[in-house]
């Protein structure tokens, strides 16, 4: 696995390193041991598997607090999204910054979202399916979320927003939230 450090604070992208033959290639993607030689928490407490019917469709921007932060590695499996992450951690010296990056089933890039990073994506083909390694089990008392347009972040999405959840719709402003973002 090759580990590349996104410029916020923890979150990583995480490249194959192919061993090819004759048949193809096998790479590792996912090592416990190569996670913690990184610093980044290896645990993983559920893997989910979204379906993106349409190009266009945006999900996020999503994080759980404490006690139920949740880190995770996305993966898309099918297709290509644009995958934003953005740090809420008040103490980090990158808080309130944001990256984006294309992942594919072409470049089987994953992307490392440590605790308390908000995470959304946008469906930049029809028929896409994301997987996500989650490290805390899904809780919704510590649910929260950001606009995915909210003009604080300025985030460049390469599509208009086609297909939202209605919750995803009316998630706060960021001038409406409170410090570290609780609502």
């Amino acid at each position: 696995m090759i580990f590349t450090e996104t410029g916020l604070q923890g979150a990583y992208t995480i490249d194959l390193e192919e061993k090819h033959d004759s048949r193809g290639f096998f790479a590792r993607t996912f090592c416990a041991k190569e996670l913690e030689e990184h610093g980044l928490k290896p645990v993983v407490a559920q893997c989910n598997l979204s379906f993106n019917h349409k190009k266009g469709t945006l999900r996020g921007m999503h994080y759980q607090t404490a006690p139920a932060a949740e880190t995770k590695i996305v993966r898309c499996t099918k297709g290509s999204i644009y995958d934003v992450i953005i740090d809420m951690r008040s103490e980090s010296p990158t808080y309130l910054q944001h990256f984006g990056v294309e992942l594919s089933a072409d470049n089987h890039r994953a992307l490392y979202i440590p605790e308390m990073f908000a995470h959304g994506y946008q469906a930049l083909t029809d028929g896409c399916e994301v997987m996500y390694m989650v490290g805390e089990f899904y809780t919704p008392g510590y649910e929260k979320g950001l606009r995915y347009d909210d003009p604080f972040f300025n985030i460049q999405w390469p599509l208009e927003a086609t297909e939202m959840s209605e919750k995803d719709t009316k998630w706060p402003l960021m001038r409406m939230m409170s410090v570290g973002g609780a609502s």
